[in-house]
């Protein structure tokens, strides 16, 4: 049977790294993931609960295709709580996870062979899912100076229909201040170029609090998930904001490809919101985690490292170790048990120098991890 040309994407590096791990635990090998961007802890036990009680007051079906309203209305709520910006609720729509908010946003603001622009390093699923809509990824390769973030010069003279940024990002977990994120959506607008704004790792921050790009101006696309703070990665649910003259087309748009956010899930997640006790609870083993990565990367000979500003990943340059990260990444699976991500999935032109280390499970396994990590390169 033929197959379509946009099905032609690259895989998703991490989940074969996944794969690879999961077999030598089959085989009976202990291994510390540090591959995966997905908290260790589940859903908030009140999201659970919630669920519980939903499901023994009767059967649960499809909501409308924006999502709940109590739960967008919850929604809107925290944006007054944590940015003081006053959201209209109507502005905001439930997706399965942000992945669906990429396909929403992507088939709502861009017609086929419209370019887009992408910070490299960056999310690897951007650029695949922008290739099976036939539309044209532009990676804008990002300095060590910057802080892996785009600034306007690499926007300039690109000719793009879209540019979308993530702050923090993944895969350096580096943020960008308001001076930083206005500059780069005047930068867009300039060109009249559509500006979407990845932030969903907004909550998991360290010395500062991340900046939505509502607070700056309504004529964006804010994608945002319950995966990462709310520790919610498989129940697949999302949001986005969305000027108000688009929620109509995304609505048409959701209709079809979705019909809706899984009803369950949209249950749980409304209760996660007010699970602030618990959540501050996983805030503080991030914490902890990053502290241990930033002292126990460095001892292990791990030394080009910039200092995460959100998320939970730490970006190494590994040029003096290596020329071929997956090899090399494959390497520290099979010796030392530790599971960690080929820079090849955020940046195909450099990340053959470069490995991610996520810290978002246990702190016992960061410190069993770089244990291992540092005994490797001893033997190495």
């Amino acid at each position: 049977m033929r197959s379509s040309r946009r099905s032609l994407v690259d895989p998703f590096i991490v989940m074969d790294v996944m794969e690879a791990a999961r077999r030598l635990e089959d085989a009976g090998r202990h291994i510390i993931h540090m591959e995966v961007g997905q908290p260790g802890t589940g859903a908030p036990t009140a999201a659970a609960e919630a669920l519980s009680h939903a499901m023994a007051a009767g059967p649960l079906g499809y909501t409308v295709a924006l999502g709940l309203p109590a739960l967008r209305a919850r929604v809107a709520r925290m944006y007054g709580d944590w940015y003081d910006v006053d959201l209209d609720p109507n502005r905001v729509v439930i997706t399965p996870g942000s992945s669906g908010g990429f396909l929403l946003g992507f088939t709502a603001l861009f017609d086929t062979g419209d370019r887009v622009g992408i910070g490299a390093p960056g999310y690897p699923s951007y650029r695949q899912i922008l290739r099976a809509l036939d539309l044209t990824p532009v990676d804008l390769p990002t300095a060590l100076e910057n802080r892996y973030q785009p600034v306007p010069q690499d926007v300039a003279g690109m000719d793009l229909a879209g540019l979308m940024v993530a702050s923090p990002a993944n895969p350096t977990g580096t943020m960008l201040d308001t001076p930083a994120l206005r500059a780069l959506i005047e930068a867009a607008q300039a060109q009249e170029a559509s500006f979407i704004s990845d932030e969903i790792y907004h909550g998991i921050e360290y010395d500062a609090k991340a900046v939505t790009a509502l607070q700056i101006t309504d004529d964006v696309y804010v994608i945002n998930s319950f995966s990462k703070y709310f520790s919610m990665t498989g129940w697949r649910v999302g949001w986005m904001v969305v000027p108000e003259d688009h929620v109509r087309i995304v609505e048409r748009i959701a209709q079809n490809m979705f019909i809706c956010a899984p009803h369950a899930s949209q249950i749980a997640a409304l209760a996660a919101m007010d699970a602030e006790d618990e959540l501050q609870t996983n805030m503080a083993v991030y914490r902890a985690n990053r502290d241990l990565m930033l002292s126990g990367l460095p001892e292990a000979g791990f030394t080009r490292i910039a200092p995460p500003d959100g998320a939970f990943y730490v970006y190494a340059d590994v040029s003096d170790l290596t020329q071929d990260s997956r090899a090399f990444a494959a390497e520290i699976l099979e010796q030392a048990g530790v599971s960690v991500t080929p820079g090849l999935d955020f940046d195909p032109e450099r990340g053959h120098t470069t490995l991610r280390f996520s810290y978002a499970r246990s702190t016992a396994d960061i410190v069993e991890g770089l244990g291992r990590l540092k005994d490797f390169m001893q033997r190495r």
